[in-house]
């Protein structure tokens, strides 16, 4: 928001979430919530908001409600400078879902643009090796999936697409 402070945004959140997570909690759903980490759009803001899994961390816990989790995406996590460690302060049943990316080559943290990523392992510039490897350590075993924000894969033939995510998938899973 460019209007509310970071404290009044983040209550402001924090009453509509729980207004939702109960209406899910009573039909037996849960809410994951994602941080987004890029600094060109945290810093294209006033007042920049959620942008790392401790913060993300905190809204839940202020949220309140026994149903939410994390929704966890590797881009989010390497622009947001985290570490395995960071992972590894979570549960496995705290996370709901994976996003399982690679950024493109050659860019600093300050260019990475949320709509420009890599299939899983196609540029090694995230550390997915140790981002699946904590999620294994955690206990995590819910779903993962490919994000990519991808001009080329876009252009292909939807076969064609389709079977390079699966192999790009198997590569990453075949690290650990």
């Amino acid at each position: 928001s460019n209007e509310l402070t970071y404290l009044q945004n983040f209550r402001q959140h924090a009453c509509r979430l729980r207004q939702c997570a109960q209406v899910l909690g009573d039909r037996g759903q849960k809410l994951g919530l994602e941080y987004v980490a890029p600094r060109t759009l945290w810093r294209s803001q006033r007042h920049p908001f959620l942008h790392t899994l401790s913060e993300m961390k905190e809204l839940i816990v202020a949220i309140g409600t026994n149903n939410l989790g994390i929704q966890l995406d590797s881009w989010h996590w390497f622009n947001a400078q985290e570490t395995d460690k960071d992972l590894l302060t979570l549960r496995g049943s705290d996370v709901l879902t994976v996003d399982l990316n690679d950024a493109p080559v050659g860019l600093s943290l300050d260019q990475y643009q949320d709509d420009y990523r890599e299939l899983p392992v196609a540029t090694g510039v995230i550390p997915v090796k140790g981002f699946l490897g904590s999620l294994v350590q955690i206990g995590y075993d819910g779903p993962i999936q490919p994000e990519p924000f991808n001009t080329a894969l876009r252009a292909m033939p939807i076969d064609r697409a389709c079977s390079s995510t699966s192999e790009a998938i198997k590569r990453a899973f075949s690290l650990l």
